[in-house]
């Protein structure tokens, strides 16, 4: 029998009206399972970060569906949507969005602070775990301002791994690196499908990097082509 993905796009399309409709995406079928790093690829405006956007429930599709565990999210109201976002996803950015107040270690606690299903100790281990795991211990307590930009990027993945998702959404996460702190970031992503079990997506438009995902899905004009 066939796992059921963990994330599932079925027919997906999104316009955006107007007396010109401009399609984002079009009839975009696409499943991940847990364990898998799928890369998205594709030309400037080719719909790559408008794809990733649907399937992590911000934005919604003209058409179609998103499933959830097999589950359907459409008819889902705002608050539940948020809900699904805050306890099955992890996304990460290419600027890294951390709060510049706040220090490495506070900025992970958030989400968890947000979900609100652990105690004050319980979230502050766990932050402290996932910054050690990403090599980032000595800098739980340093601003963003006073880390590198492939340490920040670093500290939006664990921020992102901070509730045990099922699903890691990344765009562009590498865009603003250089080539060895990428080679990190990327790697850390491989690692979480591979050694946790994640379901790993990201839009890139590095092609070496991207060729060593699990699976690349190649966008032109918002359609998957081969």
């Amino acid at each position: 029998m066939t796992a059921i993905p963990i994330l599932e796009a079925r027919n997906l399309t999104r316009e955006l009206p107007g007396p010109v409709p401009v399609t984002l995406v079009r009839d975009i079928d696409l499943g991940v399972g847990a364990g898998e790093f799928v890369a998205i690829t594709g030309p400037s405006g080719s719909g790559k970060s408008s794809l990733l956007y649907l399937l992590g429930l911000l934005d919604a599709p003209s058409n179609g569906e998103v499933l959830v565990d097999g589950l359907t999210t459409h008819g889902l109201n705002d608050n539940q949507l948020a809900d699904l976002r805050l306890s099955r996803f992890g996304f990460v950015f290419q600027f890294h969005f951390l709060l510049p107040e706040f220090n490495a270690l506070d900025n992970v606690q958030i989400p968890m602070r947000r979900l609100g299903l652990l105690g004050a100790g319980e979230i502050r281990d766990r932050a402290e775990m996932l910054l050690q795991a990403l090599g980032l211990g000595e800098h739980a307590h340093k601003l963003p301002e006073q880390m590198s930009g492939g340490q920040r990027q670093r500290v939006a993945i664990a921020r992102a791994m901070a509730n045990d998702p099922a699903v890691i959404l990344a765009d562009e996460p590498t865009g603003n690196l250089d080539t060895k702190s990428a080679e990190n970031v990327f790697s850390q992503f491989r690692r979480l499908a591979t050694d946790l079990g994640r379901a790993v997506v990201v839009v890139t438009h590095d092609t070496e990097l991207a060729a060593r995902a699990d699976r690349r899905v190649h966008l032109v004009d918002g359609r998957i082509v081969p």
